[in-house]
């Protein structure tokens, strides 16, 4: 398993070896002591988990959960490919206004882990993209919030090249600075704190 540090403060990502032979293949794109050598700690007791499947162009996100009680996630791509890419939103991080982007498909079966309090979105490259995910929370509608994808203060690197699809809710999302002023956006401090809390 090979780890490297994203550019957000506390995102990693992780690549597994995938044994291959006559049969297919066979890969773990969890595993738990490369994690806690990456992160300190071991995963988060998982509460739920989640699939998508997208079209070509799909964009989902930027989304982010309200801190407390806030949500981590671990997430790999097991079929078609992806732009994933996580968005330092958190008041006070040193890394606040970055994001990074990790290739994420089923050849190098790459994963991602998203401390809580960032923001989440992808863009499927490949019709009949899967995304899986492993997170500390379940959800809460009254929790989640978006911001707006196309947010020219995020300049997220989605492609120029693919027609993009875009949910009716994350069209009407507010921009990094709107979200900043209501007050939405997670304090650092506070990510800090609810994640301690889920290794108490």
């Amino acid at each position: 398993m090979r780890i490297r540090e994203l550019s957000v403060e506390g995102a990693v990502e992780f690549t597994p070896t995938a044994l291959h032979d006559d049969r297919g293949l066979f890969v773990s794109p969890f595993q738990e002591t490369p994690f806690r050598k990456a992160t300190g700690r071991p995963l988060f007791n998982v509460a739920q988990t989640n699939h998508s499947r997208s079209r070509r162009g799909v964009v989902r996100g930027v989304h982010f959960t309200a801190t407390p009680p806030g949500c981590a996630k671990y997430v790999y791509c097991a079929q078609g490919s992806a732009l994933d890419i996580v968005v330092d939103i958190r008041i006070g991080s040193p890394t606040f206004g970055s994001w990074d982007a990790v290739r994420v498909d089923p050849h190098s079966f790459r994963s991602v882990y998203f401390p809580i309090g960032v923001g989440h979105a992808f863009i499927a490259l490949e019709n009949d993209t899967v995304m899986c995910y492993m997170i500390s929370g379940e959800y809460v509608p009254e929790n989640e919030h978006a911001l707006h994808p196309l947010d020219p203060d995020l300049n997220l690197p989605l492609p120029k090249d693919i027609p993009l699809v875009i949910s009716e809710r994350d069209q009407v999302a507010l921009t990094l600075a709107e979200a900043e002023q209501q007050g939405l956006l997670p304090r650092y401090e506070r990510c800090r704190e609810a994640e301690a809390t889920l290794w108490a």
